[in-house]
C-alpha cells in the first residue's frame, strides 16, 4: 500500500512504480495479446522530430492501470482537519459514476473557493480516490479551499467516451454552482487540476465554452461550466500525435478531425482563464515535448501560462515528489487567481 507523506515530500512510491513499469516494457509484460491488432499502434512522427509519446497505446493502456493500482490510498491518508464526503452523486440520476468532496471538518463560516480534481489513467481507468488525488484534496483544503475529486466515464476497446467523458468534467463544474450554498463556496471562484489523462481534460474544461460546442446541455445546464485558472499535471496536449486513442472510438485515419477536436492545443485564444502547467524531464508515459506544444499554443493566443519543468520527475508525481515539493507554487497559482 502507497502511503502518502502529508507532512513532507513523499515520492509517493514514483521511483516504486516508474521502474517497475520500465521493467515490465523491458521484459515484454505490458505487451498483451488481446486486440494486438488493434491496440499495438505508435504514435506519428516525422524523421528526427522529438517523440509526442513513448509508448504503444496498449502498453499506455495497461500502463495506467499498473499506476493506478501503484496508487491507491487508504482513508488513514486524511487529515483530522480534513472532511471527506465519498460517493456524491453528482451527474444525472443512473450514472455510477460518483465524486469525493474534500471540506473543512470545522468550517469557519467564510466562503472559500473550489477547485475540481480530474484524476488521469488514460481516460480507460483511474479513479477519484487515488493516492494523487489525496493529495492534491486533502493540501487544497489545508490551503483554504474545497476539493471536489471525481470519477467520469471511462472508455475500453468497444466503448468510446469522447465527449462524454468532458461534458461530466464540466458538469462537475455546474454541480458545484449549484451546490454552492450548502458546500460554503464562492461560486464564481472555481479552478481545475487533473493529471495525465485528467490534465487533458482539465485543460479542456479550461480552455473550451458553448461556442465550441462541448458544453453539455444538461444536467444544471442554467450554470456557467467556466473555471478561472487550470492545472495541467503532464497531460496529453496534441492527441494527433497518436493513431488511434480508445475514447474517441476511431483510428485517426479514419477521422482525423476528431482528434483535432479532441486536443486542447487548438482551443487556446486570448479570452482563456490562467494555466499552470508542470511536467518531469524523466516521463516515459506522456513525453515533455506535450506539455511544451501546449506552453507554445497559450503563449501565441497571449494567454497568461507557466510550464514549470521539474527535473527528472516521473510520470503520476502528485504535489509532494520527492524530486520537490510542488505545494507553495500550485497553490500559489490558485491563490493568485482565485482569492484575489
Amino acid at each position: 500500500m502507497v502511503v502518502v507523506n502529508q507532512m513532507g515530500a513523499g515520492s509517493y512510491g514514483q521511483d516504486r512504480e516508474q521502474q517497475s513499469v520500465e521493467n515490465h516494457l523491458a521484459t515484454g509484460h505490458l505487451n498483451g495479446t488481446a486486440g494486438a491488432g488493434y491496440w499495438h499502434v505508435v504514435e506519428e512522427r516525422l524523421p528526427n522530430q522529438r517523440p509526442t509519446g513513448h509508448l504503444t497505446m496498449k502498453q499506455l493502456a495497461t500502463t495506467f492501470a499498473f499506476l493506478f493500482v501503484a496508487s491507491l490510498a487508504t482513508a488513514a491518508d486524511i487529515p483530522d482537519d480534513v472532511k471527506v464526503e465519498r460517493d456524491v452523486a453528482y451527474l444525472e440520476d443512473g450514472r455510477a459514476e460518483k465524486a469525493d468532496l474534500y471540506l473543512p471538518a470545522k468550517p469557519d463560516g467564510k466562503k472559500r473557493p473550489a477547485v475540481l480534481i480530474i484524476h488521469g489513467g488514460g481516460w480507460t481507468t483511474g479513479d477519484k480516490g487515488a493516492a494523487r488525488e489525496i493529495n492534491i484534496g486533502t493540501t487544497l483544503v489545508k490551503n483554504g479551499y474545497v476539493g471536489m475529486s471525481i470519477n467520469y466515464v471511462l472508455a475500453n476497446a468497444g466503448k468510446a467516451t469522447w465527449p462524454q467523458n468532458l461534458h461530466d468534467c464540466k458538469t462537475a463544474v455546474r454541480w458545484l454552482r449549484k451546490n454552492a450554498d450548502r458546500l460554503g463556496i464562492d461560486p464564481e471562484r472555481i479552478g481545475v487540476i487533473g493529471g495525465s489523462a485528467g490534465g487533458h481534460l482539465a485543460a479542456m474544461v479550461a480552455l473550451t465554452g458553448a461556442d465550441d460546442g462541448l458544453d453539455p446541455k444538461g444536467p444544471y445546464g442554467e450554470f456557467s461550466c467556466k473555471v478561472r485558472c487550470a492545472v495541467d499535471l503532464y497531460g496529453p496536449a496534441d492527441l494527433t500525435s497518436y493513431v488511434i486513442l480508445p475514447m474517441l472510438g476511431k483510428a485517426k485515419a479514419t477521422d482525423p478531425e476528431l482528434y483535432k477536436k479532441a486536443s486542447p492545443v487548438n482551443y487556446a485564444d486570448k479570452f482563456d482563464p490562467p494555466v499552470l502547467i508542470l511536467h518531469g524531464t524523466a516521463d516515459k508515459v506522456v513525453a515533455l515535448r506535450q506539455s511544451e506544444l501546449m506552453a507554445e499554443a497559450l503563449k501565441k493566443a497571449g494567454v497568461e501560462h507557466k510550464l514549470e519543468v521539474i527535473p527528472d520527475a516521473p510520470h503520476t508525481f502528485h504535489l509532494q515528489p520527492k524530486q520537490r515539493d510542488l505545494r507553495p507554487l500550485v497553490i500559489g497559482f490558485f491563490d493568485q487567481w482565485l482569492k484575489k
